[in-house]
Formats: C-alpha cells, sequence, structure tokens
C-alpha cells in the first residue's frame, strides 16, 4: 500500500537535518509531508522560507483548514497544535503536550488514525523524546516508521527514545533518509534525486 502521508518531526538541530532531507527530494516527489519542528512560542514564521531556499516542492506555514495537496511540504506555526485529518489540516490551542506546542505526537497520532496503513512516520533529531508515542501508533495501525540514526543527529534523544518505542523501525543516516522515502512511496521521478526541474 503506498503512502498517502509523511508525517515527519524534529527538535534540536532539526533545521539542518530537515533541510537535509528536503533537498535530497525531488521536485515532483508526490507525497506530502506534514512538519513539526520544535521552536519558540514566539518564534517569527521564518521556518517556511527557510526551507523553501532547500527544495523545489512548495512549503507552506499551515493555517487553519488548509487542503493538503501534493509536491508540499506544511510546516506547524509556533504555539499550535497541528492536526491531520482526511482532506486537510487544522491548527488548536489545546494544552502543550509533553511540554510542546506544536507536539509531535499530537500531529503523528493525528495523520495515524487520518491515513492508518497509508502513514509514514519520520523522527530527526531532537533532545526530547516528542514524537516516541504518536510513532508507535503510526506502527499499530500499520503504517512504516523511520528514524534517523541517532549516530548522525545532533541530539540523540530523539531518535533513540523513538526507537525504544518502535524498535522494529527502519533506521537510516541522515544523508539516506531522502532516498528511503522515494523507495517507500514507489516514486517514478521524472527527476533524479535531490534535482530541481
Amino acid at each position: 500500500m503506498k503512502p498517502a502521508i509523511i508525517a515527519m518531526g524534529a527538535s534540536w538541530g532539526g533545521l539542518s537535518a530537515v533541510t537535509t532531507v528536503l533537498s535530497g527530494l525531488p521536485w515532483d516527489f508526490p507525497v506530502p509531508i506534514v512538519l513539526v519542528q520544535h521552536r519558540s512560542r514566539h518564534a517569527e514564521n521564518l521556518l517556511a522560507p527557510l526551507l523553501q531556499e532547500a527544495t523545489q516542492l512548495r512549503v507552506v506555514d499551515v493555517e487553519d483548514k488548509e487542503p493538503i495537496e501534493p509536491q508540499s511540504v506544511y510546516v506547524a506555526p509556533a504555539n499550535y497544535h497541528l492536526l491531520v485529518e482526511k482532506d486537510h489540516l487544522s491548527l488548536t490551542t489545546d494544552p502543550l503536550v509533553r511540554h510542546s506546542r506544536p507536539s509531535i505526537d499530537v500531529m503523528f497520532t493525528s495523520a495515524a488514525d487520518a491515513f492508518r496503513a497509508r502513514t509514514v512516520g519520520v523522527v530527526l533529531t531532537g533532545a526530547n523524546d516528542d514524537g516516541s508515542r504518536g510513532l508507535r501508533r503510526i506502527v499499530d495501525l500499520g503504517g512504516r516508521a523511520l528514524v534517523q540514526d541517532p549516530d548522525t543527529a545532533d541530539s540523540r534523544t530523539m531518535p533513540v527514545a523513538a526507537l525504544r518505542s518502535v524498535p522494529e523501525a527502519e533506521v537510516a543516516q541522515l544523508d539516506d533518509i531522502a532516498s528511503r522515502l522515494v523507495t517507500m512511496i514507489g516514486s517514478k521521478s521524472k527527476a533524479k534525486l535531490g534535482q530541481s526541474q
């Protein structure tokens, strides 16, 4: 079953890690990517423009009821939980979860509930254990888990926690995650990996 959504979470060191992943994807990568990157609740909306410089995919800050479209990267805004639904994304200001808003666990769990076996969860570098429970939910509902090799992470804590929760997750070095995602979705990309149109 081909994935319909890629749910990605990162914290400490995440800007560099996510940039590496996105820059390795072809311009016509079809499956939408939903990203939670921990940052200050007062952070300006600079993450999406920074990531846009690394990819030909469309990168947007999510607005409430944002439609989900292919060839797009959806970035959770600061201080909002991001919920994945079948055809759109929602924002909430519900209480912090494990000291975080946006919470990777909240986003992963909603993605799993919406897309079940067609969900791929990706956990990158980070200095806490957010994402580990949501990744477990993705796999329990038939989805797939991909975790950055802790040895290639700026902070090992998040990938190590993810692997404790989901020991059957696939582990990949940071530089290999993009190619693994392309393989997972069975992409017949018209572009060579990592090259723009």
